[in-house]
Formats: structure tokens, sequence, C-alpha cells
């Protein structure tokens, strides 16, 4: 089964090629270790929330723009293993990349699973992110809200989405996903993308729903949408 790491980090704006050559020179590394693709997006529409947002979770200077990224892997196990090798310095290539172009130490990470899954992952030239944290035992009332979601989505011009459960999401010491979500002992990290043809086509669909809810309560939702952030991004990596 599919398996993602997704990973959350600020750079620098003017190392932004830096980064993205950077990111180019590590893909060998992880295809040879099984990942099956890597996308870098870069922060396009990213807004500051009043509780939570891309912004505070990386701690982003002024100078800094956020990025949301992930690995897609065959299955947990290949990842699991990339991992251990890598954290246990069997990888070489990790030592002849240089400098990092940004913090590493407020970089976050965690191992996802896709809970709901539409549409084909076409390398959109447009990505909203999103994070947010569900209590655990609303997992199939969350999904069920999603799926509602997901068509809405598609019927606007979005072309893949993807919802995916926490299942390996470490407590960092700087940054992590609990952290950026504000997340109860009781709640699971989710880390989620909707994938559309362009910008255009997004924020279309985005003034389309705001005046869909204008004057209506906003629906009950299995989570707290207070500490829910998402932003728009573009692909600056993606790989192979």
């Amino acid at each position: 089964m599919t398996y993602y790491t997704g990973l959350l980090l600020a750079v620098p704006v003017a190392n932004r090629q830096t980064y993205v050559d950077h990111a180019r020179q590590a893909w060998p590394m992880f295809q040879r270790l099984g990942a099956r693709r890597m996308v870098e997006c870069w922060a396009e529409d990213v807004p500051h929330g009043t509780q939570t947002d891309f912004h505070r979770a990386t701690q982003a200077r002024d100078d800094e723009a956020p990025l949301f990224s992930w690995i897609e892997w065959p299955d947990r196990a290949t990842a699991d293993a990339a991992g251990a090798r890598m954290a246990e310095g069997q990888e070489p290539e990790m030592a002849l990349m240089g400098e990092m172009p940004f913090d590493g130490m407020r970089m976050m990470w965690g191992g996802f699973a896709p809970i709901l899954t539409v549409g084909d992952s076409r390398r959109g030239a447009y990505v909203q992110g999103f994070v947010l944290a569900v209590p655990a035992d609303a997992r199939q009332a969350y999904v069920e809200m999603a799926e509602g979601a997901t068509r809405m989505f598609a019927d606007l011009g979005a072309t893949f989405q993807t919802e995916c459960w926490g299942e390996d999401v470490p407590h960092g010491k700087v940054t992590d996903f609990h952290r950026a979500v504000q997340a109860t002992p009781d709640e699971v990290p989710v880390f989620s993308w909707v994938e559309w043809p362009d910008r255009a086509t997004c924020d279309a669909a985005a003034a389309q729903m705001a005046a869909g809810i204008e004057g209506h309560d906003f629906p009950q939702m299995p989570f707290d949408g207070k500490r829910m952030f998402w932003g728009g991004f573009t692909p600056v990596v993606d790989l192979p």
C-alpha cells in the first residue's frame, strides 16, 4: 500500500535554486532506497492564520518561504527501511551533499498512510496542502466527511486528492506535526493535498465555495477546524 513521508520546512527565499539543486542531488539515493516519487512545493499563496499556519509551524522568518513536500513509497516497510539506513549513517551520499540550504532543525517529517485517494496525480501545476489533527476515534467520520469534499473539489476542477493518516509521526525537539496543529494526546496528525491544473482553477474554486456558504452556518466537522491550516504551493521539484 502506498505510503508517504510528509515534510514541512522553511527555506530562505534567496536559496530557492540552491534548494532545488540540493533536492535533485538527493533523489538518486531515495530512488535507490525504493522511493517512487519526490515532490517539493514552494509557497505561492500561504496565508498567516490566527491560531495555526505554515509560517508558525516551520517558525519561518520574514525572508523564508514554507515548503510542503512528500516522498512516495510503495509501502511503509520500504520507507522504514530507508529511514533506518539513513539514520544509521549507511548512505555515503548524505555526507557528500554538503551543508543544507535551510535550517534542518526546523524541518518536520512523519510517515502517513492514505485513507482516501481520488483522481490521478498528473503532476499538477498547483498544489493545495492541508495539515490538521483528528481525534483517533473520529477516523471514519473524517473519511466520510472527506468523501463529500473530494466530490466537490473534483467537480470544481481538482485532478487529484489524498487524505493521509499519521502512522509514524515523531515528536521533535524544535518543530513537529503535533506541535504544528496543537494536537491533543488523543489526536492524530493528518497530511493531505489537492492537485489542480493551475492556480487560476484553484482560486476560482475557492471563490465559488466561499460564495456557496455565505450566509449559512459552517457545517459541523469531526475535528477542530480552527487548528487546520492550508496554503497554495507551486511544485519546484517533481521526480522521477
